[in-house]
């Protein structure tokens, strides 16, 4: 059977727009006047982000660099490249509770450079910084300025986003298909999302409903498509 489902990525880059802001209201406006570059007060030049698995802290990241003067940092990254430019107005730190020894310690540099020569650092962490086993100093940064919990969306919040997002695109799912995904496959909404769209896109390839066993056999073959 020719590849024709599972590109992931189909639904496009996370943008602040496909953020599904649910509790996070207060966040959401704040990271929109980042992204537009507008002015801010000195105690949001450093913004902490924390949350559970799967809430949206690199989808809010990777939002946030789009546009250009960004530079998004992880911990799979060297530590070299933890550098300060002044052709960089923005540094997204991610996974900073999974840093080793030498990245603690260039993104403790990192986040002097910032404060001393300019620009905005936004980290993001699973847990609230004062939990973090890492670097006392490094620590005592990331509660630097501003520090927001990233709530993830209950199970109602899910499909209630994914069924706003299928009637907006006229799709018609079947009782059940949106629970099943729920028990069945990745949990995040980026995840949820694109299969939504694969979903769209093989109901229309084999000229289907988008039922239950429509669904299924689109898992099953998901699951047996080669990695690489």
């Amino acid at each position: 059977m020719r590849q024709l489902l599972l590109d992931w990525g189909a639904s496009g880059p996370p943008t602040l727009d496909s953020f599904v802001i649910g509790r996070n209201q207060e966040l959401a406006a704040m990271l929109r006047r980042i992204h537009s570059r507008k002015a801010v007060s000195p105690d949001q030049h450093f913004i902490t982000l924390w949350g559970e698995a799967g809430a949206g802290k690199t989808h809010l990241l990777y939002a946030l660099g789009a546009g250009g003067q960004a530079l998004y940092l992880s911990a799979d990254q060297p530590p070299g490249n933890y550098s300060w430019s002044s052709e960089i107005a923005l540094y997204l730190l991610d996974d900073c509770d999974h840093l080793d020894a030498d990245q603690q310690i260039a993104a403790f540099a990192l986040y002097n450079q910032v404060r001393e020569s300019g620009g905005m650092l936004v980290a993001a962490t699973g847990k609230p910084p004062a939990q973090l086993t890492l670097r006392e100093d490094l620590r005592t940064r990331l509660a630097w300025g501003l520090v927001y919990q990233v709530h993830g969306l209950s199970d109602d919040e899910k499909i209630d986003a994914l069924s706003k997002s299928a009637d907006a695109r006229g799709l018609v799912l079947s009782p059940g298909v949106l629970p099943y995904l729920l028990t069945h496959f990745r949990r995040d909404m980026q995840s949820l999302s694109a299969i939504l769209d694969a979903l769209d896109r093989y109901s229309l390839e084999t000229q289907r409903p988008i039922t239950m066993p429509l669904l299924r056999e689109l898992l099953q073959l998901a699951d047996a498509q080669p990695t690489s």
